[in-house]
């Protein structure tokens, strides 16, 4: 079928609010690259929103896939568990960060994982509160959608939301928040709204995903590490987005040498494969009765796979390798953008979870959101996938695949740059 068919399919049969604006349908991809209906080649500096760090079809998971296809498919791992759900459970608690030995629970999304860690958190604890952050994205699930810093889009329309969840600032000194100010601010939430006896978790991307690509520097996570330990909170460190060799290291926690009590991630685990994990130390892990957790397809049999063969082709690859090296690639060229162009400040990066900002100019930052969608319209014109994000909707995120071939990455940087040049 063309996109025109397909696009009329949607309208008559989708509902609004789960809809796609883009009037493309992807038929086809390899690695950095995919084709829509029609036949229109696009480069993908997307990845899925972060999910495709190997690339669309990595050869090596599709082959893991298929083998597991003719074999099983599903049991349901409370009622007859396979191989594959604890090999991936022990490969996690030797790789995750996490204070002690770990434990893990597998679930089918980020938000499902959020949603697992505060219920583990709060078995673990005794106590309800959550303390997140603003900026933060958890999820579009009831609580997560609470634990989210932004409301639009994700609280519109769904009325209140459940308590027991606070908020403290995240640290953005180019916004006026500084390391300093976003401590006393935790503190002062801890004063004011949730104390330490009643606060179970406190829960930070340690690079805001949807809220920015902004990275906490490594003393504000010690910090936090501090006052949970003060006062018996635990740390939880969503890496949904940042995991998985976004940022250079496996996971962005690893940057401060912080170790949190639980950590969440999905996205890039199975390379498509919908498949996520919660990571805990034992006792934490271990707190909530028989059959507490679970649900019918958490850890498939073949996103199992798919997960397994992930690790494997970051042995093989040398995929954190690349991955820094593209950090470094994306951040000349950003540094190139910002001397250029007077709209784009504040470029950064970590790894290559790399972002600029659209501003009116250098000195007066104001946010141009209008900017930003212009260059994403421009790009999509010129054959790039190509995100914005941001609490001011100003900032363009680059997730392109780690293993995108250098001739394509060049390909789509000249796209945004001449966009830029289009659009100033």
């Amino acid at each position: 079928m063309t996109n025109k068919e397909l696009q009329a399919l949607k309208e008559r049969y989708v509902a609004a609010g789960a809809a796609s604006p883009n009037e493309q349908f992807a038929d086809h991809a390899t690695n950095a690259e995919l084709w829509d209906a029609d036949g229109k080649r696009m480069i993908d500096f997307a990845g899925g929103i972060g999910v495709l760090n190997i690339g669309h079809r990595h050869p090596k998971v599709v082959e893991a896939v298929k083998a597991q296809l003719d074999k099983l498919m599903h049991t349901c791992q409370t009622v007859m568990p396979y191989e594959g759900y604890v090999k991936l459970a022990q490969k996690l608690s030797e790789v995750v960060p996490v204070k002690g030995h770990a434990k893990v629970m597998l679930a089918n999304s980020g938000a499902e994982a959020l949603e697992n860690a505060m219920k583990i958190a709060r078995a673990a604890t005794g106590k309800t509160n959550v303390i997140c952050f603003d900026g933060g994205y958890h999820g579009r699930t009831f609580y997560t959608m609470a634990m989210n810093g932004k409301a639009a889009p994700y609280q519109t329309d769904f009325g209140p939301m459940p308590g027991t969840v606070f908020r403290a600032p995240y640290p953005v000194p180019y916004h006026g928040v500084s390391e300093d100010e976003a401590l006393r601010g935790l503190k002062m939430a801890m004063k004011a709204d949730s104390p330490g006896n009643e606060t179970a978790a406190i829960v930070i991307e340690p690079v805001l995903g949807e809220g920015g690509f902004y990275a906490a520097p490594a003393s504000f996570l010690k910090e936090i590490r501090k006052i949970c330990d003060e006062n018996g909170i635990l740390m939880i460190a969503d890496e949904v987005q940042s995991g998985f060799g976004r940022t250079g290291k496996m996971f962005a926690i690893e940057h401060s040498g912080v170790e949190p009590d639980m950590m969440t991630m999905a996205k890039s685990m199975a390379d498509g494969m919908p498949i996520s994990a919660i990571v805990g130390t034992d006792k934490v892990m271990d707190s909530s009765g028989p059959n507490s957790l679970g649900g019918t397809y958490t850890g498939s049999p073949t996103a199992c796979a798919a997960a397994l063969a992930v690790f494997d082709v970051f042995k093989e690859e040398d995929i954190l390798g690349k991955s820094q090296r593209l950090g470094d690639t994306l951040r000349r060229r950003f540094d190139q953008w910002q001397e250029q162009f007077p709209h784009v400040d504040n470029v950064r990066n970590l790894g290559p979870m790399a972002a600029i900002e659209l501003v009116t100019d250098k000195t007066s930052k104001e946010p141009r959101a209008d900017l930003a969608a212009a260059v994403t319209k421009k790009a999509k014109e010129n054959g790039l996938i190509l995100l914005s994000c941001g609490m001011y909707g100003n900032t363009l995120r680059f997730l392109m695949p780690v293993t995108i071939e250098d001739n394509i990455l060049e390909e789509g940087l000249a796209i945004v740059e001449q966009a830029l040049k289009e659009v100033g």
